[in-house]
């Protein structure tokens, strides 16, 4: 087999000629070849896949070389970069270098230059994956407060924040209510050059129109009725700092133009006012809305939508990093304890197995309500079950199996099957936190009391998800 076949190469130019040109002799030396005609459309790819070397043209319409350079220095920092060009300058070569490219080369070009321009990539490529140091999980403390997660999926929005933090792009947060938006906002800007200049924060949600676009933008005095004096936007404001736009989903047609004008003249006007004052700010946006379906119905501007979605940042719910859950709980079990002044030593087992079944609709910011409201209401120094105060009907909802009918003896067998696993996996559960909770936690101990041999109930506690070390 072709080695080269395992190479994945992304060639980005807006001529059609060179793209397939391009295409065509790279795929006979074996590579995989993925092309775009633009830079939107080639970042659009370098966000699903991975490559191992990107060839883009310099001067595109949309998104040109060096912003395609300095957003894959984000997604994919170790990934060459080749970049080409016919209309070549010293100065234009040394910008290319000086953010990162790993070749330039000028059109035209033989097929034999590519060639061998992508083979050293490539061994660039390989060396920089060898000696590529891998943690296994990054300190909280580097990123925020109180923005915790071992989960994958919470590492990986860890090392995202961490890879775009020193950069000056674009980034957009996506993810239900209560996932910690605003917590990833801050982690980004206080891991940034700019962490000590300000971090701006506003809800778009929670102004009208008129007043949100005062606060934004700014105003000058007598420009509408309540103008009394002038008063400087938030995008003065943030100026050398950080702007965090929340809900951004919310704004209407005419203040996402305004907004786009800001952000391509990097200067802002305010309202009433005709004098432009140029402003230096790192624009982070959120919203727990699908704004690429919004574009579609004509409900969100798509040049906005692409300013905005340089580098973007998914936070999963809460219901998917359940293992997540038991640190979160003993962060907030320790913070609200020490604030209400109240020493209270953990959860019962009816408690855990609660939250552990809980689907958590309200993500983060509502498991850390519920231990807030348990540690004022509980009486002893353990939380119990009723001082959590679930909705009964949600506990209700979640426990009922949900299973379409069986269309043969084969299928019903296997209904059968996981709706007894999932009627017995509760008793199992109570059973397993019970005895660790009388123990201590301590599973030698916990398995000597219940009758079963250590291997067989590390085993179930393996099956139920369960981590005895979350807990001591």
């Amino acid at each position: 087999m072709n080695e080269n076949a395992e190479h994945k190469i992304l060639v980005i130019d807006d001529e059609a000629v060179i793209r397939e040109g391009l295409r065509q002799t790279l795929t006979i030396e074996g590579y995989q070849v993925i092309v775009a005609q633009n830079g939107k459309v080639g970042m659009e790819k370098l966000q699903k896949d991975s490559f191992s070397v990107v060839i883009s043209d310099l001067k595109m319409p949309i998104m040109g070389g060096i912003e395609v350079l300095k957003t894959i220095s984000v997604l994919q920092p170790n990934v060459p970069v080749i970049i080409i060009t016919g209309f070549a300058t010293v100065d234009s070569a040394v910008d290319a270098m000086k953010n990162g490219a790993f070749e330039y080369l000028t059109k035209p070009f033989l097929p034999d230059q590519i060639v061998e321009k992508v083979q050293s990539a490539v061994k660039q490529r390989l060396l920089n994956l060898e000696s590529e140091v891998i943690t296994e999980s990054i300190p909280d403390e580097t990123v925020a407060d109180s923005f915790i997660g071992k989960s994958d999926a919470m590492q990986k929005v860890f090392q995202r924040i961490l890879q775009v933090a020193p950069t000056t792009s674009s980034v957009l947060i996506t993810g239900e209510s209560g996932t910690g938006k605003e917590l990833v906002a801050r982690a980004i800007h206080n891991n940034s050059p700019r962490k000590d200049e300000p971090f701006v924060a506003i809800d778009c949600n929670s102004l009208p129109e008129n007043l949100l676009e005062s606060e934004l933008f700014g105003h000058v005095k007598g420009s509408f009725t309540g103008a009394t004096q002038s008063k400087p936007g938030l995008f003065s404001v943030a100026s050398g700092g950080s702007l965090f736009l929340d809900e951004i989903a919310n704004l209407s047609m005419a203040t996402q133009a305004k907004l786009l004008r800001v952000l391509q003249q990097r200067e802002v006007a305010p309202i009433g006012g005709t004098k432009a004052t140029p402003i230096d700010i790192r624009l982070i946006a959120a919203t727990n809305r699908g704004l690429d379906k919004m574009v579609e119905e004509g409900l969100f501007r798509d040049d906005l939508y692409f300013r905005l979605n340089i580098i973007p940042i998914s936070l999963p719910p809460l219901r998917e990093r359940a293992g997540d859950i038991p640190l979160l709980i003993g962060y907030f079990l320790k913070k609200f304890s020490e604030e209400i002044g109240r020493e209270i030593k953990g959860l019962s087992a009816d408690a855990h197995l609660a939250l552990h079944d809980y689907p958590f609709p309200g993500n983060v910011r509502e498991l850390e309500n519920i231990i807030e409201r348990a540690v004022v209401l509980t009486q002893g120094d353990l939380i119990q079950r009723d001082s959590l105060e679930l909705p009964t009907s949600q506990e209700i909802e979640s426990a009922l199996p949900n299973f379409p009918a069986p269309t043969n003896t084969d299928e019903l067998k296997e209904v059968k099957r996981i709706a007894r696993e999932q009627a017995v996996e509760p008793v199992e559960k109570a059973f397993v936190y019970a005895a660790l909770e009388r123990n201590n936690w301590n599973v030698t101990k916990a398995a000597e009391e219940t009758g079963m041999l250590r291997p067989n109930f590390q085993a179930l506690l393996k099956k139920l998800g369960i981590s005895v070390k979350d807990h001591v």
